[in-house]
């Protein structure tokens, strides 16, 4: 069943084109370059990758704000930022972690500390925040439109990235 799923998931382009071309048919207007140019694929992937680990930070908040009980003065809030397609951040205790995506092929990570005091994230454990500033998450494009995000060239395991973004947050904000 877990398989069926997956397939029927990633037929959503089969299903995309089958649309197009009713509206082409209808309009009189034919694109045929339009599937190679990869900024369409680009503006896509990245909202659902937002969408996805939107959805991710959203379990793990609830697990932890259920896990410290009735102490809602503690609890991590999740907002979603306005005039953005997809944009978020958590807030607690006057600290605010955003994730937005600057452009289709990037999207930023950020720490802001008392409404105005930008820093980013710890990477290792002697520094305090990360030296570089905003964290930066980009679409690598490959042979034949396929896009995987990476931080600092590497490829992202959503989860990992996830889990330590969100524990970063729960660290810094306890104080």
């Amino acid at each position: 069943m877990e398989n069926l799923n997956q397939n029927e998931a990633g037929t959503t382009w089969v299903e995309n084109l089958a649309i197009e071309e009713i509206n082409m048919s209808e309009s009189g207007v034919i694109d045929i370059h339009e599937h190679l140019n990869p900024l369409h694929f680009l503006e896509e992937s990245s909202i659902e990758f937002m969408n996805e680990l939107r959805d991710l930070i959203e379990l793990y908040v609830a697990k932890f704000n259920e896990y410290r009980g009735h102490q809602n003065s503690n609890h991590i809030k999740i907002f979603k930022i306005s005039n953005t397609v997809n944009d978020f951040m958590l807030f607690r205790n006057s600290l605010r972690l955003i994730f937005a995506r600057k452009a289709n092929d990037l999207i930023s990570i950020a720490f802001i500390s008392n409404g105005k005091d930008l820093l980013a994230p710890r990477l290792q454990q002697e520094d305090r925040f990360g030296s570089e500033g905003v964290h930066e998450i980009r679409a690598h494009l490959g042979p034949f439109n396929k896009i995987s995000w990476r931080f600092q060239g590497e490829p992202v395991d959503m989860h990992a990235m996830a889990k330590h973004y969100l524990t970063e947050f729960i660290k810094q904000s306890a104080q």
